[in-house]
Formats: structure tokens, C-alpha cells, sequence
């Protein structure tokens, strides 16, 4: 490897890595705040309450990245202007778009080293997080999963345990329940079955019913059933993709389909993952065209300030796209590629005429 791309790549590491973690750390003061504020009323330690923290952080510094790789690279930009080094690389014959070049590339691997590494291990360990915050939270008596065997929901109301199984989804219906309702020690009351369950609200309408309790069978067209959960709910319970490997992902996609649920957010979920990497580069380029077109007139902290300022727009502009790619507004793979195109457009526009800065 040349000495000039080995020091501009220890730059970019030591930039980047002084970014991180000052991100890292202010995001898990933040967690053990918020943590303080929801055990208020529990006995925890102030051990647990860092540790809950830190299972917590990674995912949130996982979604701030874009945001971490802009100023990581004002931050790389900034000392190589301060220390004259742009124009000893021009004396030398390093262009500007060379180094754009060197480290936009290193970006690329670093994204996709962090999606490999980094999002699976900040993913088991917001899942960990979740089950253990679960534990103290009041709704721990209530479950609800969806494996190769339909949707499952474990639901404790008016001293019963309902244990109900659908087959399949169709918007507010469940399709083919069984329910098996028990009481505080675990011995069955009856068994209710209905091809068709309306849970569009919390006092489900049941069709059809089937009920067999005492070696009895009896049926009825139509019977009200409480129950703790409603559609929204439901679909509220599946939302923390985040806490899910790329695996346990397309396991969970598998299983959705079986179910005739729907994969749109997790469609999505998995198209941002994988299109970081070239996220996360064109972000390195747009940050570097900045520097080069502001970075020789402005102070660093003016810089900055920029970089924050169009971070901010952009990750607002990515999660307007994104709400109307999971609403189905516009294609949902449109929502993702949108930001990249115009990233790449904009990028392309000043990056032809960046040697002349």
C-alpha cells in the first residue's frame, strides 16, 4: 500500500473513531436517563440500569451513522486543511478527486464491515435489551409471535389465560383460531374455534364459534371475546426490526408470508440494511464536495454547523421517503433508491468540477 493512501486511511479510521464514540457516549447518558426515568418506581441497581444502557445503545448509533460518517469526514477534511496537507498532496500530484476517491472507497468497506459485524451484534443486543426491560414492564404477561405455525398470542384478562392460535391473517380477521382458554393453574376451561375472529378492537367478534368444554360441544354464530390486544397492537408488537439479525429477518419474512401477514416493513427494514454501504458513501462524497467548495473560507466550526444542518435534512428527507414507501404511497423499493439517486446526482454535479478547488 502507498504511504499517502495508508495515511489518509489512518486519518479517516482516527476521525471517524473520535466521531463514534463521542456519539456512543453522549447516546448512552442519554439511554441511562431515559432508563432512570422508566425505573423510577422499580428496585434496580444503577449497574443494571448502565448495562440495560449499553444493550441499547449500539442500535441507535447504527441509525445515526450517515450522520457519523458526514462529520467524520469534515473532521478528516478539517486537519488535512488546517495542516496544509491538501496542498503538499497537490504538490505531490494528488488530486483532489483521488482522495475523494481513496476514501469514499474505504467508506464502502467500512459500511459494509458494520452491517456484517456491527448491525448483527447491536441487533442481539437490543433483542437482549427488550427481553430483559420486558421482565419489568406491565404488559410482560402478555406475548405475542409468529412462527412457521401461524400467529401465537399468550393473553392473561379476567383471571383466564387465553392461548390463541391463527393460521393466517386477513387485514382486521384472524383466520382459523383455535383459543385455549386456562385458569391461573393451568388447567383448560374450554376450547373455542372459529374459522373467522374480527380483532379490530379489544372486544374481538368471533364466528361461528365452536366451543368445547366438559367433553361438550356447542356452537354459536357470533360471540364477543375480550382480550388485551387488538390489531394495532398486534402490528405494534412486530415493529422493533431493529432487535432482529439479518437471519432471524428473512426468518421472520418466511414466517409472515405463511401467515399472509405483511412484509412491507420488513422489506424495508432489510433494503436500508443492505444499501448502507453505498448510503454511507455517497454521504463520505457529499461531505468531502462541502469541505472542498467551503472548508478553505469558513472556520471548523461553521463547517460543522453545515454538516449538522444538512444531516439533519437529510435524515428527515429519508424518513418522509420511508414512511411512504411502508404506507405504500409510492414503491416501496423507490423510497429506498430515491435518496441514493439524489445523492448521486448532487454529488455528480460538483465532484466533475472539484479540482478546481
Amino acid at each position: 500500500m502507498k504511504v499517502y493512501i495508508k495515511f489518509l486511511i489512518n486519518l479517516f479510521n482516527n476521525s471517524f473513531l473520535k466521531v463514534f464514540f463521542t456519539f456512543f457516549t453522549i447516546i448512552l447518558i442519554t439511554n441511562i436517563l431515559d432508563q432512570i426515568d422508566f425505573f423510577k418506581d422499580t428496585d434496580i441497581s444503577f449497574y443494571n440500569l448502565i448495562f440495560l444502557s449499553f444493550l441499547n445503545t449500539p442500535s441507535v448509533v447504527f441509525e445515526i451513522l450517515p450522520f457519523i460518517f458526514l462529520l467524520s469526514t469534515q473532521v478528516f477534511f478539517i486537519y488535512l486543511i488546517e495542516k496544509k496537507e491538501l496542498e503538499i498532496f497537490k504538490y505531490r500530484g494528488l488530486n483532489n478527486f483521488k482522495i475523494i476517491k481513496i476514501i469514499s472507497l474505504y467508506a464502502f468497506t467500512i459500511g459494509i464491515i458494520l452491517i456484517i459485524f456491527f448491525y448483527n451484534a447491536s441487533a442481539i443486543m437490543k433483542n437482549s435489551y427488550l427481553i430483559i426491560k420486558n421482565k419489568y414492564s406491565t404488559d410482560n404477561k402478555y406475548l405475542a409471535v409468529i412462527t412457521n405455525n401461524g400467529l401465537w398470542i399468550k393473553d392473561e384478562i379476567e383471571n383466564k389465560i387465553n392461548i390463541i392460535n391463527a393460521n393466517k391473517m386477513d387485514n382486521e380477521f384472524l383466520l382459523d383460531v383455535s383459543i385455549t382458554q386456562l385458569n391461573k393453574n393451568f388447567e383448560v376451561l374450554n376450547i373455542i374455534k372459529s374459522k373467522k375472529i374480527n380483532i379490530s378492537s379489544f372486544e374481538w367478534k368471533i364466528y361461528d364459534a365452536l366451543i368445547l368444554k366438559n367433553n361438550l360441544v356447542s356452537n354459536l354464530n357470533e360471540m364477543d371475546f375480550k382480550s388485551n390486544f387488538d390489531l394495532q397492537k398486534i402490528n405494534g408488537l412486530f415493529s422493533n426490526l431493529s432487535s432482529l439479525t439479518m437471519v432471524e429477518l428473512f426468518d421472520l419474512k418466511k414466517s409472515y408470508k405463511n401467515l399472509n401477514y405483511s412484509i412491507v416493513d420488513i422489506d424495508s427494514h432489510i433494503y436500508k440494511i443492505t444499501s448502507y454501504p453505498i448510503y454511507l458513501t455517497l454521504i463520505t462524497i457529499f461531505s468531502a464536495i462541502i469541505m472542498f467548495n467551503i472548508g478553505y473560507q469558513k472556520n471548523s466550526f461553521f463547517s460543522i454547523t453545515l454538516g449538522i444542518f444538512l444531516s439533519v435534512i437529510i435524515y428527515y428527507l429519508n424518513y418522509f421517503l420511508n414512511i411512504l414507501g411502508t404506507n405504500q404511497k409510492i414503491p416501496l423499493m423507490l423510497s429506498i433508491l430515491l435518496p441514493l439517486i439524489i445523492l448521486t446526482i448532487v454529488n455528480f454535479t460538483y465532484i466533475i468540477k472539484i479540482d478546481e478547488k
